[in-house]
């Protein structure tokens, strides 16, 4: 069961605007950048960017500071930059194409070995 209360709302949100394939990453063993990475899809570019409003939206009631958004101009990979979490929201082709989970999950097996 996952208690923290801000990662707890960003999933709310994708699931209310039907991210496709959210994937959670714990990734602070790994990096300085951030503690999590939420990886998801939407179904076209107006989703990807409609996701990502919906979840700078949902936020603004929350008290959490935006540090960046980048990509909403093609709409193929929406990056929210939320200091210790991180969401990636992209096109299928794109997330297929860069493998962020497959990077980041034989970082940590590296790590391991």
């Amino acid at each position: 069961m996952n208690t923290d209360p801000l990662l707890e709302k960003i999933l709310d949100i994708l699931d209310g605007i039907k991210a496709i394939d959210v994937k959670v990453l714990d990734v602070k063993a790994l990096t300085s950048i951030t503690d999590i990475m939420i990886v998801c899809s939407g179904n076209s570019n107006r989703h990807v960017n409609a996701i990502s409003e919906h979840v700078l939206d949902g936020l603004k009631d929350h008290k959490t500071e935006i540090l960046g958004v980048e990509g909403k101009e093609t709409g193929e990979w929406v990056l929210v930059d939320l200091g210790r979490i991180v969401l990636h929201i992209m096109l299928p082709l794109q997330r297929d194409f860069y493998q962020l989970e497959k990077l980041w999950e034989a970082t940590a097996e590296a790590r391991r070995t």
